[in-house]
């Protein structure tokens, strides 16, 4: 289980890129992008086919941006997730979080004993300034024993 100390390591660790922003606001990928940016995260959008997103350049791939990026967040489709995370690693980023039904066994597998801080099913949305349905989704785990420690 993920721990609390991971989590806040991870949120610590500014800019953020997020891999798998979409252009389209109907998406997860932009909405989380979205609300994450306006809650004041400092993120950068991965795409391979847009230049910007919400104002923010895009980069096409994890080997493209910034050296001064700490940590990703994976909103990828399961099967395109361990080509990230080896980007990730190859790039020396050492902040993973995998969001919820983004992870594989194979892109877990490649984190193990890497000495990479990651995290895996959670929502980021809940863990970062939350609100609404996000705060009371983390009430609910609290409540059951299931919020990280």
């Amino acid at each position: 289980m993920t721990s609390l100390k991971q989590i806040n390591e991870f949120l610590d660790s500014q800019p953020i890129a997020m891999v798998g922003v979409s252009r389209n606001p109907k998406k997860f990928g932009y909405t989380a992008f979205k609300e994450l940016k306006e809650k004041g995260m400092k993120l950068i959008p991965v795409n391979p086919v847009a230049d910007q997103i919400l104002g923010e350049k895009s980069y096409p791939n994890v080997t493209q941006l910034p050296a001064d990026v700490k940590g990703i967040i994976i909103l990828t489709k399961k099967d395109q997730t361990a080509a990230v995370v080896r980007e990730a690693k190859e790039k020396g980023i050492k902040q993973i979080w995998i969001q919820q039904m983004a992870d594989s066994k194979e892109a877990l597998d490649e984190l193990k004993g890497s000495g990479i801080n990651y995290i895996s099913g959670e929502c980021i949305l809940m863990y970062f300034k939350p609100h609404s349905m996000h705060k009371f989704h983390g009430s609910l785990k609290k409540f059951f024993g299931r919020f990280p420690k």
